[in-house]
């Protein structure tokens, strides 16, 4: 009997589909997916022309994505069905130069002014959950049950659970890839992300009263209330700065990416300084007749700070200039928080104590949309627990606050945004997570 020959393959990868295969999963996705894959690696990406294979770079450059023009299809397919026009219009080589980024951005921006709302909810904690964080798919979320738990932005599902220090609460944090890391009652905690938890010495990590928090490695700064921003270096474990900024509480701060720190005070003020200053390099002032900065983010792309404050207004700075660029009453009352995505230069959201979800302008300060929960349209069970589908609606400018349900806008006390969604946090047991499609 003749003896078969064995053969052996290896492991199937991305490189065994073939070019239609690939062409028709690729043209099922919409832009933001489709942009996101081109993220992937190099091959998908194709604007490389490095590998160790060129043989295989140069079939992939002619038939993925970019090579498959399925970007420019489904930018003019959108187009088309915006102006109605009935032929698809010659595609040249300059209009062919399409960057995923902006256009990414761009449906982003839209969906969140004209888009189609829906939020999914759901039970994140036993107590009041005020506090969320979200990057890189991750949701961060912390209040009074003595928990900080981290989720899938996508399954909703607790990736990791880290318990806090007996008899604290959680006042502040920040993550990343590694570690997170939490201002606790009156202390720093480091949680070394799926590991153990570490305190800065009481030495070293205990100050009269923490107000807020900013993370950015290796550093952490800390706003405290004698108006001192504390530095910390998180692999010595000490106090590297004291830097007076304010005569009265620093409420509020946020980092740049060339390590100057601004910060809001209770008396209406915003200074800047840098990580190993002295004292602040400037000073902004609100108006006199407003009230303290409650919160603040900045723009590193273009370098505009954006405040909110007690007596419901919005404000811009450019720090490049500055001065002032516009000042808007968003709210009747206190606004928490406000937030843009990373790269974005148009929309910022802002949510406050009157629970309504605003979308801005960040070059003119006019709010563009506003948006509250409309109603519960399905439920699943996940793993953890119930997720409720509810449907998100637009308000009109003139709309009465006092008629609208107090339980279709809940204050907001915290948000954080993502690209074409934005979690929130009430103060109550449950976590919110509104989508926004185009």
């Amino acid at each position: 009997m003749e003896s078969r020959k064995k053969t052996s393959k290896g492991p199937t990868t991305v490189y065994s589909l073939g070019h239609d295969t690939l062409c028709m999963i690729f043209s099922l996705l919409d832009l933001f997916d489709l942009v996101r894959s081109t993220l992937v690696c190099k091959s998908w990406y194709l604007f490389s022309s490095s590998s160790s294979n060129p043989k295989r770079v140069a079939f992939y450059r002619n038939t993925v994505i970019n090579g498959s023009k399925l970007l420019h299809i489904w930018y003019y397919k959108h187009q088309l069905r915006s102006t109605g026009l009935s032929n698809m219009p010659t595609i040249s080589g300059e209009l062919l130069k399409i960057h995923p980024e902006e256009q990414a951005l761009e449906y982003h921006r839209l969906g969140l002014q004209e888009g189609a709302i829906h939020i999914d909810q759901w039970k994140g904690h036993s107590i009041g959950v005020d506090h969320c964080s979200m990057k890189m798919g991750l949701i961060l979320t912390g209040g009074g049950d003595k928990v900080i738990r981290l989720w899938s932005s996508e399954s909703y599902k607790v990736l990791e659970e880290h318990l806090v220090p007996d008899r604290s609460r959680v006042i502040d944090f920040d993550f990343d890839e590694c570690k997170i890391v939490g201002l606790i009652g009156t202390q720093l905690c480091i949680w070394r992300r799926q590991g153990r938890r570490s305190i800065f010495p009481s030495s070293e990590g205990t100050f009269a009263k923490g107000l807020c928090m900013r993370y950015a490695d290796p550093e952490a700064v800390v706003g405290c209330e004698d108006g001192a921003a504390r530095v910390f270096d998180m692999y010595n474990q000490k106090c590297s700065q004291i830097i007076r900024m304010h005569a009265g509480p620093l409420t509020c701060l946020c980092l740049t990416d060339s390590q100057m720190i601004i910060s809001g005070s209770s008396a209406g003020r915003i200074t800047i300084s840098g990580l190993s200053g002295d004292g602040p390099l400037a000073t902004m002032r609100a108006a006199p007749s407003l009230t303290g900065i409650r919160t603040l983010c900045f723009n590193p792309r273009s370098h505009l700070v954006f405040a909110g404050t007690n007596a419901g207004h919005a404000l811009c700075w450019d720090i490049r200039m500055m001065r002032s660029l516009w000042e808007t009453r968003v709210s009747p009352n206190v606004v928490f928080s406000m937030q843009h995505q990373r790269n974005d230069v148009s929309s910022l959201v802002v949510g406050g104590i009157d629970g309504i979800l605003r979308v801005m302008n960040q070059d003119t300060g006019e709010v563009v949309s506003r948006c509250i929960i409309d109603g519960t349209s399905s439920s699943s069970l996940q793993t953890h627990g119930i997720v409720q589908r509810k449907r998100g609606r637009r308000i009109s400018e003139d709309t009465q606050l006092d008629q609208i349900p107090k339980s279709a806008r809940p204050p907001i006390t915290c948000l954080a945004v993502g690209m074409k969604k934005v979690v929130t946090t009430h103060n109550g047991k449950n976590i919110r997570l509104w989508r926004f499609s185009f």
